[in-house]
């Protein structure tokens, strides 16, 4: 298909070429018209579309011999074959307009001048095209490889969540465990299979639909539901229209987590987190602040992590606002 649309774009870029190159032909019609008899005149005509012709040949095939055929940066090489193949065709011309209408090119310094025209435009039009190409070609590798790069990037900043996320996994069993009870400890093992199933997969993802990322956080509220034993709870408000937006994967699991670290969650203090849309369709994760008696110390990772993965994936920043009563962060995702 491309070879297609590249020789019809070359036969229009002849047409074009020809056209000017053409041009003095014309004039001199206008200029020997009043003097030649009604026979001559006819013949005067074939002779010139005969040369429009043979023009529009020569100029499409040289343009193929430049885009196509040589593909060197040497100009050296591109000059000597332009000159030989002008030669070439300058002969094959002057075969064929002697055979058909002899005599006709009585003016030979305009005839040599369009030859020249011809090869200097082959020439000039090849090497910028082939030029444009290889400019191309070199933007795609380097997007290429800035992909690769930013893939990179953000499987490493992915994979920094796996480890914090299964130790705390690993202590809420061990709680469970110790308290002996083995129902609720059965229920949690297998959320917590669902979830490790989702994080093991992402590390070949990149963006997922804010579907997949809403069905693993509901799936990672029941665990919380189990760990602090019905005194935490997320409502997640998503109209079906906005979960085919992209998201990057798990940018939901530090949010969550991090609510926990930073709020005194007990019978007094139940958490509540709210996800939903806003009027921008923007994802806001929002819950009402608890601070603890002590204050964790904490360095930011997890947040400082998901902004660096938006970043990459995205171009896009996300939000944090704050009051004295709620914390909400606002994910930015792609329509």
């Amino acid at each position: 298909m491309n070879n297609k649309r590249n020789i019809s774009n070359i036969l229009l870029l002849s047409l074009v070429c020809t056209i000017f190159i053409s041009y003095p032909n014309v004039l001199f019609i206008n200029m020997d018209w009043h003097n030649l008899s009604e026979e001559v005149k006819g013949s005067y005509i074939n002779s010139t579309l005969i040369r429009f012709l043979l023009f529009w040949v020569f100029i499409f095939l040289s343009l193929c011999m430049n885009q196509q055929v040589l593909q060197t940066h040497s100009i050296k090489v591109r000059i000597i074959s332009n000159v030989l193949f002008t030669l070439f065709v300058f002969g094959v011309y002057k075969g064929v307009t002697t055979l058909i209408c002899p005599g006709f090119d009585c003016r030979t310094v305009i005839l040599t001048f369009q030859f020249i025209v011809l090869c200097v435009t082959g020439l000039f039009l090849g090497y910028t095209d082939y030029l444009n190409r290889i400019h191309k070609k070199k933007e795609e590798e380097l997007k290429q490889l800035k992909m690769e790069s930013l893939q990179s990037r953000c499987t490493a900043l992915t994979n920094q969540i796996n480890p914090h996320f299964f130790f705390n996994a690993l202590n809420g069993i061990s709680s469970l465990v110790r308290k002996k009870d083995d129902k609720t400890a059965l229920c949690y093992i297998d959320h917590l299979s669902d979830i490790f199933r989702y994080i093991l997969q992402s590390e070949n993802k990149g963006i997922v639909t804010l579907e997949e990322e809403l069905d693993f956080a509901r799936s990672f509220n029941e665990v919380m539901q189990v760990r602090y034993a019905g005194k935490w709870d997320a409502t997640f408000d998503v109209p079906d229209d906005c979960l085919k937006y992209g998201i990057p994967v798990l940018a939901l699991l530090p949010l969550i987590e991090n609510v926990g670290v930073h709020n005194m969650i007990d019978s007094e203090h139940r958490m509540k987190i709210h996800v939903h849309m806003n009027g921008n369709k923007e994802l806001i994760v929002s819950n009402p602040i608890f601070p603890k008696m002590f204050k964790q110390v904490t360095h930011g990772t997890g947040l400082k992590n998901l902004e660096k993965r938006f970043q990459l994936l995205m171009d896009k920043k996300i939000r944090v606002e704050k009051t004295a009563d709620e914390f909400s962060v606002i994910l930015p995702l792609k329509s």
